[in-house]
């Protein structure tokens, strides 16, 4: 009798954990399909270049992040650096696109550079992802599909949004606004990771 209740109480459990992943799934899908809804439809030309290529421009972390989906490690040095960033706007390591600007970035102690919102949502998009067995929201440069990080909701955060991207400072380049404004000297965007 004893492992008759036990049995059914695994049933029982692996019941209700699957009803949870289940309601996430629904979840994130909904909040997947409004961010599409919210977000321009306007179209971004593509920066499409195979493996070795991507290997020959990136570092090997950067690559590992932005093409393979990985991630840095939390507080490192790029967190650092980019905590002292001042001014400027951050583009994707990958194709040079405007993706955040100082506007848009908080401290949100995670260990990871935080921002509120893309400064330019054209060129950022996002997907569920399962990596880790439940769905998050994947955020993706949207001209050349590289992995940047996550974004997260309802959080509680103090931002006009309410919304966390946590993203890969290896992976961003930053343009101190007195390069991103002057037009006779053009410099070379700043990449935490190289």
């Amino acid at each position: 009798m004893k492992s008759r209740s036990k049995k059914s109480f695994i049933y029982l459990f692996l019941a209700v954990v699957l009803g949870i992943l289940v309601s996430y799934t629904i979840a994130a899908d909904k909040d997947q399909k409004k961010q599409e809804e919210i977000l321009p439809k306007k179209q971004t030309k593509k920066r499409i270049m195979d493996d070795t290529e991507w290997k020959e421009k990136l570092t090997p972390e950067q690559y590992r992040i932005l093409r393979k989906a990985g991630t840095e490690r939390p507080f490192g040095e790029v967190y650092s650096t980019f905590k002292k960033q001042g001014l400027g706007k951050y583009v994707c390591a990958g194709c040079d696109t405007e993706l955040f600007s100082s506007n848009e970035k908080f401290d949100s102690k995670c260990g990871w550079p935080s921002f509120y919102d893309p400064s330019k949502a054209k060129n950022v998009k996002t997907a569920v992802d399962y990596h880790l067995g439940y769905p998050r929201t994947e955020v993706l440069c949207a001209v050349c599909d590289g992995h940047l990080g996550h974004v997260f909701t309802g959080e509680g955060f103090d931002t006009p949004t309410d919304k966390r991207y946590c993203i890969n400072g290896t992976v961003l380049k930053f343009i101190p606004a007195e390069s991103a404004d002057s037009e006779e000297k053009p410099e070379k965007p700043v990449s935490p990771g190289k």
